[in-house]
């Protein structure tokens, strides 16, 4: 078994080119994770020193490689320099096709807590049963939740041509940063970190590898920041999934998102309404506890599809904290129904395309 603390005693033997000390003892080894006898180095750097730091990257990797049981190792380096402001003149990077992908579709709700990953995991599932091959990216860097979700833990996987691999979670494709950090792990990153995070899901994963995908689904973190405007300008996104409560507060950040999207070009599949009624399990009387049918008449308001509603329920909530969600864990079920119906405008809106 190899230990974090191995890998770590042999890292600082490396001196810092910088400074007077390791680069352990310096700060600058910001991740070590293994799994089985694959490892993983994250290296924090200063970006004007990049080149200095390459050779040390490349001792990290053959050093760590001499350990007993290593079979592979990988160091990144990652810099918290903040990017430079661009010339007003400077044209927006033009978005292109994804290798190994059809469509790629982005869910959004520009505020958190509205169930947005938990509809995107079962819209997966959904669009699976339709037969469809189906990926997921966790893009929520800071707080992943797909290792819950999907109930799976895995550490980082290699292919040949040294791409990530994407794990297999009954039969949809998957890759969060809770697959590739320590749980309890804080992801403490300045935005050109996310930025590479982001494109590195979209460009350095072995999407492909059962064969091109009919849909990646893109699990939005909340807002309208680095995360969003990334996906809009490295890829062609066929359409963006709009996720809100009924309330008024959900939906005034719902339409930021929408006017984000706007703004950069990316088609609007529709506005899901989430957590859409409570129906109590002992007498059968529905509640609107975030109010009711608010998402319709604004989807109705800005001219978008109306994709449909989904409850508030116990059963779905179950689901996704025991990493099964209600798609997969009750197929039959009326909350399960739900998902399948928005999956089934989904697929039609995609078609047409």
């Amino acid at each position: 078994m190899i230990s974090k603390e191995t890998v770590l005693s042999v890292l600082s033997q490396i001196k810092h080119p910088r400074q007077s000390t390791d680069i352990v003892a310096a700060g600058a080894v910001e991740n070590v994770q293994i799994n089985g006898g694959n490892v993983v180095i994250t290296l924090s750097i200063n970006a004007q020193e990049a080149d200095v730091m390459e050779e040390v990257r490349k001792r990290c990797e053959a050093d760590t490689l001499n350990i007993d049981g290593v079979t592979r190792v990988r160091a990144i380096m990652t810099s918290k320099r903040p990017a430079a402001k661009a010339p007003a003149h400077t044209p927006a990077p033009k978005p292109k096709p994804m290798k190994g992908v059809k469509f790629v579709i982005a869910v959004a709700s520009g505020k958190g807590g509205v169930g947005k990953s938990t509809t995107s995991v079962n819209l997966a599932y959904a669009l699976q049963k339709k037969g469809l091959k189906v990926g997921l990216a966790d893009c929520d860097v800071y707080g992943p939740s797909a290792s819950i979700l999907l109930g799976v833990k895995s550490g980082p996987q290699f292919t040949d041509d040294d791409r990530i691999l994407p794990v297999n979670s009954n039969g949809v494709l998957a890759i969060s940063m809770s697959f590739l950090v320590d749980d309890g792990t804080a992801a403490i990153w300045r935005g050109p970190m996310v930025i590479s995070a982001i494109q590195q899901f979209l460009n350095g994963v072995a999407w492909d590898i059962d064969g091109p995908l009919d849909v990646l689904i893109c699990d939005l973190p909340p807002g309208t920041g680095d995360v969003q405007l990334t996906l809009a300008q490295t890829v062609n996104v066929a359409g963006a999934i709009l996720v809100s409560t009924p309330q008024d507060l959900a939906l005034i950040d719902a339409l930021k998102a929408y006017d984000m999207f706007q703004k950069t070009n990316t088609p609007i599949l529709g506005l899901i309404e989430n957590m859409s009624q409570f129906v109590c399990p002992h007498c059968g009387e529905p509640s609107d506890i975030f109010g009711h049918g608010g998402a319709k008449e604004t989807a109705r308001q800005i001219g978008i599809p109306y994709l449909g509603s989904v409850p508030l329920h116990m059963r779905i909530r179950e689901s996704a904290d025991a990493g099964a969600p209600i798609v997969l864990a009750a197929p039959e079920s009326e909350q399960a129904a739900a998902y399948t119906a928005i999956a089934e405008r989904v697929l039609a809106s995609l078609t047409q395309r």
